[in-house]
């Protein structure tokens, strides 16, 4: 197994609240990292998507009472949310008896409901973490590693599959699934075609502003159900709606988020990209590359850190820009060549808004000052730099 960078977040927190919400889409790896910490724990382990451990829960608190003091994980907790009241009351019972953390481990793949739900009857008694498909911190060192993780993306059987065409496959068969049968479960009914059209449509428009009503003419639907599939598919964790910075610069700002289907592997597989020979003559190549570069930093970033971008009317742009608790800002442009060139928008971007560092992510390996005060850096070095960096 890979190690996961969040593996110690989760013990930490464990160790310090009575329970855990982790959250993730499908196949991200939350079970697989659940039981490597459960078993040497001798955890309880119960699969809600399962008949026999749902018989189990038949009368939730006279089996889960049994079982107090120990930690319990509960897979796929969205399918029980009835549950949520039961752990309310056993953890009030075990904080009474002296045991105050570390009781529930609660897995979940829908984001929003989810929380909602937990934070509504667990108030005070939760924590949330978000286990995030494999980075480029986790997913090896060479160029190599990160040209597989951004053709395949991360998550763990796409990423370790034995070849390019077998993880295509993978990535084929999760989209078909979630359209058929995960994505009914969280939503209003959805023509499986028409949500995939759409899902399509957000691929060929990675990176993209946000154009609700254009989207919803191209698919033949009124814009309001076209908002709720967006809506849909970033509760899923599948999709990131990446807001605009708004600073009080004097200056006319765009103010409607880009779109970025989360996964990189997704992107491709939606697209029918198979190879890299394929991704590097497609036109999506540099909406997919700053979308995967996106994604690995925020991934990384410490807790509290906030991701935007910033663009006004004149064309003064920066990519991403990171925003740390009390008000630091890095500015990070990102360009697919291995001589990145700094453009005039990104300057006067960053006399606006005055970030601290200032970076251009490319897909060398070198660190080298790119003029100013902006460094080129590589990605997996830059994660670094983020994931080490104070709040």
């Amino acid at each position: 197994m890979i190690k996961r960078r969040l593996l110690a977040i989760l013990l930490q927190r464990l160790g310090e609240v009575p329970a855990v919400v982790l959250l993730g889409p499908r196949q991200a790896g939350k079970t697989t990292l659940s039981l490597a910490l459960g078993k040497p724990r001798g955890a309880l382990y119960l699969d809600l998507e399962s008949e026999q451990d749902r018989a189990k829960l038949a009368e939730p608190e006279l089996y889960l009472s049994d079982h107090l003091g120990k930690l319990v994980i509960l897979d796929e907790i969205h399918r029980a949310p009835g549950l949520f009241p039961v752990l309310r009351g056993l953890i009030d019972r075990a904080r009474r008896g002296k045991k105050k953390h570390g009781l529930y481990l609660l897995l979940g793949s829908a984001s929003l409901e989810l929380l909602k739900q937990a934070g509504e009857t667990l108030a005070g008694r939760v924590s949330y973490l978000e286990l995030d498909p494999f980075d480029a911190l986790e997913a090896g060192g060479t160029a190599a590693d990160l040209d597989r993780l951004w053709l395949r993306g991360g998550f763990p059987e796409s990423f370790l599959a034995p070849s390019n065409a077998r993880s295509l496959r993978w990535r084929q068969d999760f989209i078909r699934a979630y359209l058929e049968r995960d994505i009914p479960q969280f939503g209003p009914r959805i023509a499986a075609e028409t949500l995939r059209r759409f899902w399509a449509m957000l691929a060929h428009h990675q990176g993209g502003m946000l154009n609700v009503a254009q989207l919803a003419r191209n698919l033949g639907v009124d814009a309001k159900t076209a908002a709720a599939y967006i809506d849909l598919l970033t509760d899923l964790l599948l999709v990131r709606r990446l807001p605009s910075w708004h600073a009080n610069v004097g200056k006319r700002l765009v103010k409607s988020p880009k779109v970025y289907v989360r996964d990189s592997g997704l992107v491709h597989a939606l697209l029918a990209i198979g190879d890299k020979e394929a991704l590097l003559s497609h036109p999506v190549v540099g909406a997919s590359w700053e979308g995967f570069v996106i994604e690995n930093l925020l991934a990384v970033a410490p807790e509290g850190v906030q991701g935007h971008f910033y663009r006004t009317s004149g064309g003064a742009e920066i990519d991403l820009v990171l925003s740390f608790p009390g008000g630091r800002l890095w500015a990070v442009e990102i360009k697919r060549s291995l001589s990145p060139r700094i453009e005039r928008g990104f300057h006067a971007a960053c006399a606006d808004i005055n970030p601290v560092r200032r970076f251009v992510v490319y897909p060398g390996e070198e660190s080298y000052s790119a003029g100013g005060d902006t460094q080129a850096i590589s990605l997996p070095a830059l994660a670094r730099l983020l994931a080490g960096a104070k709040k």
